[in-house]
């Protein structure tokens, strides 16, 4: 064991390396910082210059790049309210009012310190239980995940705030929008109108372009506000980023650890990872506060929770690659063929035969964390400087950068069409009171659910009782059907007090 340490402390903290980490993630800062082009995208540019490298600096570049455009993706959300990655959409309201109130260090250092810590956290955890976790991952059926889909939905009944029905409407529009393309059991095309295009599906990355970056960009043209606030873009604060941060880590360290240990988990189930793992801490952030109130209006407590599992959630998705051979997301999926690529097969013999492997991916994980703390904060300070260029300037690139991100998913016309098409839509929904994100989180999840629903009916013959058959089925499912019903007895309970007191309730309620 402590030979194989040192081996691998050796491997990682080669001067060629280091400078490997450090290039990779100034590129993961730059490509997570520009709306559209995701860490998955980061990562696969990263695929022909790993054919030049061994394995240990290639897979050190990946968790680097990995690492910092996750990261990254809170800058253009803090500033802009068009976030970078999905991962960051989860908590984009609360960082961009933060910024309106000339926070904008205080979102952003919260966001990075909390990144750093979750992502220590986590690879500190995935150190010592990899194995155990990858057998519990390899334990979850279609029935778990279809739970657990399940219960990332239940975040919209805490993302639409004060609009329970609006924000229902806003999810069933994103689930609706998730079920175009091929049915997946039956092979029937469904609302396609006999487009070729819209049989693959509207692909989510697109879509989250064009309903926050499009409809950003609408409201400006129209100047319009959106039912929110007319306030004017503030300049970035000129404080220190780190001392305003330590209070509030401080205050809200059970959501750290929360958010961190949450993360972790989320992250080492395959096909969920860091979008997921932000939705949901963020939710139950929400749902535990003494503050529900203030999430969305530019309150740090979500902020420390989701921020933090976003980067736990990363070394999480490596365990099942590694110890396994299954990919834990799509990174991971290009991490597995990069391996095959060098001749070393990803399972369960990496732990006997190249134990060093596993161990310098691990080390990676901390340095990459702790170098994303200087380079996070360089990329503060210099990304909040956007700010200070006219909307008449900077609204154009904007809408540049957003179609070429689209236009990049697939190399075809028909993601921009989409971005537009969906923007217009979130700009209309938005100009009527209803919010965007549970739309988000219905496309995202919905093709999840609808996969392992059937998948699970078909094992079980139609017998319902099937999704309670299964130990970890059973408890994820109460868990959930909780929820839902502690959310639909407070609704009632609020509109009998309402009726009671001869308050009319309003008809977003």
């Amino acid at each position: 064991m402590s030979d194989t340490l040192i081996i691998a402390f050796g491997l990682v903290f080669d001067p060629y390396v280091l400078g490997v980490m450090l290039a990779a993630g100034a590129f993961g800062l730059f490509v997570g910082a520009m709306p559209g082009l995701t860490a998955t995208l980061a990562v696969a540019l990263l695929v022909p210059i790993t054919f030049f490298m061994d394995p240990i600096p290639a897979l050190a570049a990946i968790v680097a790049t990995t690492a910092m455009a996750i990261f990254a993706g809170d800058l253009p959300g803090a500033l802009l309210r068009i976030p970078g990655t999905p991962a960051s959409a989860a908590y984009v309201d609360d960082t961009h009012k933060l910024t309106l109130q000339g926070k904008a260090n205080l979102g952003l250092g919260t966001a990075l310190v909390c990144a750093v810590i979750g992502g220590l956290v986590g690879a500190s955890i995935l150190a010592f239980t990899a194995p155990l976790l990858a057998e519990v991952a390899l334990r979850f059926s279609t029935q778990e995940y279809f739970w657990l889909a399940t219960f990332g939905l239940t975040c919209a009944a805490f993302v639409s705030t004060g609009k329970p029905v609006k924000g229902l409407v806003s999810l069933l529009l994103g689930l609706f929008i998730a079920t175009i393309g091929i049915d997946i059991m039956a092979g029937q095309p469904r609302f396609t109108f006999g487009s070729v295009e819209l049989m693959g599906g509207v692909s989510f990355i697109p879509a989250m372009i064009g309903m926050f970056a499009i409809s950003e960009v609408l409201r400006w043209a129209l100047g319009s506000t959106g039912g929110r606030d007319k306030t004017k873009p503030v300049r970035q604060a000129t404080g220190a980023v780190f001392t305003a941060v330590l209070p509030i880590v401080r205050r809200y360290k059970i959501g750290l650890v929360r958010g961190s240990l949450g993360g972790t988990a989320i992250g080492i189930l395959p096909g969920a990872g860091a979008d997921i793992a932000a939705w949901v801490t963020y939710a139950i952030s929400k749902k535990f506060s003494k503050e529900p109130e203030k999430y969305g209006t530019g309150h740090t407590e979500g902020l420390v929770d989701a921020s933090s599992a976003n980067n736990a959630s990363l070394g999480g998705a490596w365990v099942p690659a590694l110890v396994f051979g299954i990919p834990g997301d799509t990174i991971t999926a290009i991490v597995i063929g990069i391996l095959y690529m060098k001749g070393m097969n990803p399972g369960p013999m990496v732990m006997l035969n190249q134990p060093e492997l596993l161990y310098a991916v691990f080390i990676a994980f901390f340095v990459a964390n702790l170098i994303l703390l200087p380079l996070g904060y360089i990329a503060i300070k210099s990304y909040g400087q956007m700010l200070r260029v006219p909307r008449e300037v900077l609204m154009p690139i904007i809408l540049i950068l957003c179609m070429v991100g689209a236009f990049a998913i697939n190399n075809t016309v028909f993601g921009v069409t989409v971005m537009l098409v969906l923007g217009i839509i979130a700009f209309i929904m938005e100009e009527n009171g209803f919010p965007v994100a549970p739309a988000i989180l219905g496309l995202v999840l919905g093709t999840m659910i609808e996969r392992n629903f059937m998948q699970s009916m078909m094992k079980a013959d139609g017998n319902l009782l099937a999704f309670f058959d299964r130990p970890i089925a059973a408890t994820l499912g109460v868990i959930t059907i909780s929820i839902w019903v502690l959310v639909a007895a407070g609704a009632i309970r609020r509109f009998w007090r309402n009726r009671q007191s001869g308050a009319l309730p309003s008809s977003a309620e």
